[in-house]
């Protein structure tokens, strides 16, 4: 190998593709229609949890899913309950492995975002009630925050 094309392999920069991008699991649970869509004197407390999950599937591909549930209840009642896990199988290249984890962990999941929002939005609405537009995630806090769990249960 020449010097010249070994400095020009070094120097590539990272690269993320999305290769495909699908719904894995929906589950839109209303159990209490139609007394759940009658007008109500106060709004739901809306429970959200956002979680995410990575597996290689080979040295530079990944499959990511970000799980959304939502649940929303009236004093005892549950007005609806959503569960989505949206994947993506993505391709990886030119990132040194000791940021891989991260980089996995965060934009994958930051580019899935835009779109298991729409879904939710769009099942909340098919089921009778307003679209619930979660706000965005900040998914660096999201893996400082379970990177500090998970050391914290290691210690």
């Amino acid at each position: 190998m020449s010097e010249e094309n070994g400095a020009a392999g070094e120097a590539q920069a990272p690269s993320l593709s999305v290769l495909v991008q699908y719904v894995k699991d929906l589950s839109f649970e209303n159990p209490n229609a139609p007394n759940s869509l009658a007008p109500q004197q106060n709004g739901p407390q809306i429970d959200i949890n956002v979680n995410v999950g990575a597996q290689p599937l080979s040295a530079t591909e990944f499959e990511v899913e970000l799980k959304l549930t939502a649940k929303a209840k009236l004093e005892e009642t549950v007005m609806f309950n959503v569960e989505l896990v949206y994947a993506g199988l993505f391709r990886i290249q030119n990132v040194p492995e000791e940021h891989l984890h991260p980089f996995v962990l965060i934009e994958c999941p930051r580019l899935l975002f835009p779109f298991a929002r729409q879904i939710l939005a769009d099942s909340t609405r098919n089921g009778g009630f307003p679209p619930l537009l979660l706000d965005p995630i900040d998914f660096v806090a999201l893996y400082q925050q379970n990177a500090a769990q998970q050391a914290a249960a290691v210690n």
